[in-house]
């Protein structure tokens, strides 16, 4: 390694580290909130791709007797 990359690698963690010094981690109580909403999220896009299969199936299987 040359000394200019030695430079250009510090310079690179240098600005990691003043970057991860910026990062500001949510409280317990805005952590469980977002946590729900994501579950709550999830669970009702997982309920309407159920539904859209089971339609979209049962019209194929229509179609082809």
């Amino acid at each position: 390694m040359s000394n200019g990359e030695k430079t250009s690698v510090k310079k690179f963690f240098e600005g990691v580290k003043a970057e991860s010094k910026k990062i500001i981690l949510p409280d317990q109580n805005t952590l469980l909130k977002q946590s729900i909403a994501v579950v709550g999220v999830s669970i009702v896009i997982g309920a309407i791709i159920a539904l859209i299969d089971t339609v979209v199936q049962y019209g194929v299987n229509f179609l082809t007797m």
